[in-house]
């Protein structure tokens, strides 16, 4: 059984493409075209399932059509419309040196200085230059290459060196 906190976030799907089982994939990240993947992991009805891919072309920075095996029909394509698209982690961390933004929401960021826990991010706001990890409590934290001293994919844990007073802001 596959768990939430085994994969991550990287789209959602959208309509069907074509009579022969195409769907659009409207995608955050592209780790599924940068690590050797077979599959990707939908979430149906809340449960994770795996999906393998018969193939995939892009048609543009965000928007990717997908052939899922054995979804051979509009039908089936229409079913899986609007489902949410998550990648597993040990593929992106075996695969990737550094890991992409997406993987990023879930972990906990810890202050080096004093070692305490300041939260887990819930989302990455990169809608500007200056990206932001919203955390849980609403707070905001910028994802400065500075103040990131060390990021532990296996600890799920980003330690930074976060400037006295920000915290307080």
């Amino acid at each position: 059984m596959i768990r939430q906190e085994d994969v991550y976030k990287i789209g959602r799907l959208g309509k069907a493409h074509g009579v022969k089982g195409e769907v659009s994939f409207q995608f955050d990240d592209d780790i599924f075209d940068r690590v050797d993947a077979d599959y990707l992991v939908l979430d149906i009805d809340g449960i994770l399932v795996p999906f393998f891919m018969e193939e995939y072309r892009f048609r543009s920075d965000s928007v990717c059509l997908v052939k899922f095996c054995n979804v051979d029909t509009q039908q089936r394509a229409q079913e899986l419309t609007g489902c949410d698209v998550f990648f597993p982690r040990a593929l992106a961390e075996e695969g990737d040196e550094m890991p992409s933004l997406s993987m990023l929401v879930g972990f906990e960021i810890i202050s080096v200085p004093d070692g305490s826990a300041i939260g887990k991010i819930a989302a990455i706001d990169d809608s500007t230059a200056n990206i932001l990890f919203e955390m849980e409590d609403g707070m905001l934290i910028p994802a400065n290459d500075d103040l990131i001293e060390v990021i532990d994919a296996e600890q799920q844990q980003i330690k930074m060196n976060i400037p006295q007073g920000l915290l307080n802001i």
